[in-house]
C-alpha cells in the first residue's frame, strides 16, 4: 500500500509537469458547499491516468469527476467539523514522500532538474494538496474509524463473493529463526575507523563528500544519493547519530560516530525547525572468520539438541537468539508489511528465500550467513513452520485476508450511505458538461 501511495505521488508530480506545458481555458465545473472544482483539477487527474498508459474515455472522465466530488464533499464536511492537521504532520508527509522519490529518481539534484524547481519550491507547491489529502483521510477515519466486523459477517461476505472475485493467493510461509551476531575484534573496529579518518581527510582536502559516499558508504539506501538521508527529527534517528547531527553547523563534518549500524562521519546539509537533513558515510566492522566459526558451532549444537527433542525450537530461540524482534515470540518472524506472521516468498530476504525454497514443513536449515534489518552480518538457522500452496482464498487458510476485504467492503458501504445523506443537505452544482454522467453514488444534482 505504501509503495502505491508513493507511486501516485510521483504520478501527481509528473502530471503537474505534463499539464503545465499546455494552456487550457480553465473554468469552474463543480461546487460543493463553499469549495469549487476546476476543469484543470479534472484534467490533472486524467493526466495521471494517461501517465500510467490508460486511454481516457467518457466513462473514465465521469468517474474521475465524481471522485473529485467525493473528495471535495469530505473536505467540506471536515471544515464544518473543524478537523485540522498539524504543520508538523504535513511536513512529515512531504519529507517522507520526497525522500522516497529522491531515492527512486537518483538524487535531490536530479529531482530539482526534472521539475526545474528547488526542493523547497516543490514542497511549497505540494503543501496544500498534501494538507487536503490528510484532512480528507481524517474525515474518512471519523466516519468509519469505529467500524468493526464479526466472524458471521466475514463468512456471509465470503459466501456472497462471485467466483471471479475471490483472490488468488500465492504460496505463503511462516518461519522461526535463531540468530547469533558474530563478534568483531579490536582490529576490525580499528580498520573501520581508519577508513573513515582517511575519507574525512580527503573531504577536508577538497574532495566531494557526495562522491566518496557513493564510492565507499556501506549504507546502500543513501549511498546512491551521495549519502543524503533527508529530514529527520531527533526521535527518528539513532540516538548517537542524532546527538552528533544536531550539534553540527551547516556544511560541518562530524568526528567518527558509533551507532547501532556501525561507524559514520556525518555532514549537516540543512537544519529546519526541529529536523535536520544530513548525509553520511557508513563503514561497518567486519566479523573475523574465527567469530563466525564459533557462532556456527554454537548453532550446530543448539540444532542438535532440538533434533534430539531435548529442547524445542521455540524455547531455544527465546534462550539463545540475539534478535530482539523475534526471540520473545519463540523466533517467529513478523512481516513488517502487514504485521502478520505470513510471508509471500517474494517478501523474504534473498538469503532466507534460497534457504527455505526446497525445505519441507518442520525442517530446520543449516546455519548460514545473512544480514539483519540494519545491514549487520548475522549467522542463523530457520525452521519452516508452515507453507501453503498457491490457491484461491478460503476461510480456513486466509481468514485474515478475507476479514480485511469484508471490513473494507463494510466501510465503503458506510461511506456510500454517508455521501448519499450529505448530498441532501449540501449545496452542490454540477457543470452541464457532466450532467449526463452515470454516477456511482447516485444523483448529485438536486431538483
Amino acid at each position: 500500500m505504501r509503495r502505491t501511495q508513493f507511486l501516485l505521488f510521483f504520478l501527481t508530480l509528473f502530471a503537474e509537469s505534463l499539464y503545465s506545458q499546455y494552456v487550457v481555458l480553465d473554468k469552474i465545473v463543480g461546487i460543493v458547499g463553499n469549495d469549487i472544482i476546476m476543469q484543470s483539477d479534472v484534467e490533472q487527474q486524467l493526466a495521471q491516468l494517461q501517465a500510467q498508459g490508460m486511454t481516457v474515455t467518457r466513462e473514465m472522465r465521469c468517474h474521475t469527476y465524481e471522485e473529485l466530488l467525493v473528495q471535495t464533499l469530505l473536505l467540506h464536511q471536515a471544515r464544518l467539523d473543524s478537523l485540522e492537521v498539524s504543520e508538523s504532520m504535513v511536513d512529515q508527509q512531504l519529507d517522507s514522500r520526497l525522500k522516497y522519490f529522491i531515492n527512486m529518481i537518483g538524487s535531490r539534484e536530479k529531482l530539482e532538474e526534472y521539475f526545474n524547481k528547488t526542493l523547497p519550491e516543490i514542497k511549497q507547491d505540494l503543501r496544500e494538496s498534501v494538507r487536503e489529502q490528510l484532512i480528507t483521510q481524517k474525515m474518512q477515519n471519523k466516519i468509519t474509524g469505529d467500524v468493526q466486523i464479526t466472524p458471521s459477517e466475514v463468512k456471509e461476505f465470503y459466501k456472497n463473493l462471485p467466483a471471479d472475485s475471490i483472490p488468488y493467493v500465492n504460496s505463503v510461509v511462516e518461519l522461526r529463526q535463531i540468530v547469533l551476531y558474530p563478534s568483531y575484534n579490536e582490529q576490525a573496529i580499528y580498520l573501520a575507523k581508519e577508513k573513515l579518518l582517511e575519507l574525512r581527510k580527503r573531504i577536508n582536502d577538497g574532495e566531494k563528500f557526495t562522491t566518496l559516499a557513493k564510492l565507499y558508504s556501506e549504507d546502500p539506501g543513501s549511498a546512491r544519493n551521495g549519502g543524503e538521508i533527508g529530514f529527520f527529527g531527533k526521535g527518528e534517528l539513532d540516538p548517537e547519530y542524532a546527538k552528533a547531527a544536531f550539534s553540527l553547523k551547516e556544511g560541518q563534518i562530524s568526528k567518527i560516530v558509533e551507532s547501532q549500524f556501525g561507524f559514520h562521519i556525518i555532514q549537516l546539509i540543512e537544519r529546519k525547525d526541529e529536523k535536520v537533513n544530513t548525509r553520511h558515510i557508513l563503514i561497518k566492522p567486519k566479523a573475523d572468520q574465527a567469530s563466525i566459526a564459533r557462532a556456527r558451532q554454537l548453532l550446530d549444537s543448539i540444532v542438535d539438541c532440538i533434533k534430539k527433542d531435548s529442547l524445542s525450537f521455540e524455547k531455544a530461540a527465546m534462550k539463545y537468539s540475539q534478535d530482539n524482534n523475534s526471540n520473545k515470540n519463540g523466533g517467529l518472524l513478523i512481516n513488517p508489511r502487514n504485521a502478520s506472521s505470513r510471508f509471500e516468498l517474494d517478501q523474504l530476504p534473498v538469503a532466507d528465500y534460497y534457504m527455505i525454497k526446497d525445505m519441507a514443513v518442520g525442517d530446520i536449515s543449516e546455519p548460514y550467513l545473512a544480514t539483519d534489518e540494519n545491514g549487520k552480518q548475522v549467522l542463523k538457522v530457520i525452521k519452516l513452520e508452515s507453507r501453503t500452496l498457491p490457491h484461491k482464498a478460503n476461510l480456513e487458510e486466509d481468514y485474515e485476508m478475507i476479514e480485511q476485504m469484508a471490513l473494507e467492503n463494510k466501510r465503503n458501504k458506510i461511506i456510500t450511505d454517508w455521501i448519499k445523506e450529505k448530498t441532501k443537505s449540501t449545496y452542490i452544482r454540477i457543470d452541464d458538461d457532466y450532467a449526463s454522467c452515470r454516477f456511482e453514488y447516485g444523483n448529485w444534482m438536486k431538483k
